[in-house]
């Protein structure tokens, strides 16, 4: 009786982190980011990222900062998986979180992945939150408005099924493609040299107001309350695929510039 009563509560705790915590890009994009990534990182940059992840890879660590959700030891890092600000706004003129946000995560793990006097055992954890961080990022509702919370109170249904812009981004639309993140990964587009180092161009502010020009976008692509089916998976599955590419691309020049 004690241990039904143990694991109840168990799983009362998980649906309660997941029901006040939705995950973040998911766990297939931000391995689909982590893959790609793989795929531009210099043989220096590898071989120092080994040594720091333990030969863990890009695709495994990039979920690392969801599974710690769970423990509030890492409450504190909540707010930076997200930040907000009017659909007309920058990131420059709106109203910031005191509690850190998105680009303010980024720079803290830019800054002790760099420092010298870091702990071998900072400098992964960082890492790994940066990882995940240049993920978000590319998540369009991830740079969602205040009042809806990045679009998880904007009530939609997908295919019949009570959801909302939030989920349906993060993590619905690419489940229902089928393809595991390798296999997403294998299959992004082919890009130029030139289309590469485009991707490539700017800092991390250029990359968010791109980001929120989709955002824009995303936000005017259904009304509340719509049923989203196979036809929003047509228009705009592409897209979600096209921000795991530039996140992976951005990610592994993030990752051998300071490595």
């Amino acid at each position: 009786m004690k241990n039904t009563l143990t694991f109840l509560f168990l799983l009362i705790s998980i649906f309660t982190v997941f029901a006040e915590n939705p995950p973040v890009w998911g766990k297939t994009g931000h391995r689909v980011v982590g893959a790609i990534a793989d795929d531009y990182l210099k043989g220096s940059t590898r071989n120092k990222l080994k040594k720091l992840l333990n030969h863990e890879s890009l695709a495994v660590a990039a979920t690392y900062v969801d599974e710690i959700k769970a423990d509030p030891r890492y409450d504190k890092f909540k707010t930076w998986h997200y930040l907000n600000m009017p659909l007309d706004a920058n990131y420059e003129s709106s109203e910031k979180n005191m509690e850190g946000d998105l680009f303010t995560g980024i720079n803290y793990c830019k800054q002790i992945i760099t420092d010298k006097s870091s702990s071998d055992q900072d400098k992964t954890f960082y890492l790994k939150m940066l990882i995940h961080l240049i993920g978000d990022l590319h998540q369009p509702m991830h740079l969602g408005l205040l009042e809806d919370r990045g679009g998880n109170d904007f009530d939609v249904q997908w295919n019949y099924r009570d959801s909302n812009m939030h989920k349906v981004w993060d993590t619905q639309m690419i489940e229902s493609y089928g393809m595991s993140f390798s296999e997403l990964a294998d299959n992004a587009s082919h890009l130029s040299k030139d289309e590469i180092e485009d991707i490539k161009k700017g800092t991390v502010l250029d990359w968010i107001a791109e980001t929120h020009i989709l955002t824009n976008r995303v936000y005017a692509s259904a009304e509340k309350g719509e049923n989203l089916r196979s036809r929003y998976s047509y228009e705009y599955l592409d897209i979600a695929r096209s921000q795991m590419q530039k996140a992976g691309i951005r990610l592994a020049k993030v990752l051998n510039e300071l490595l």
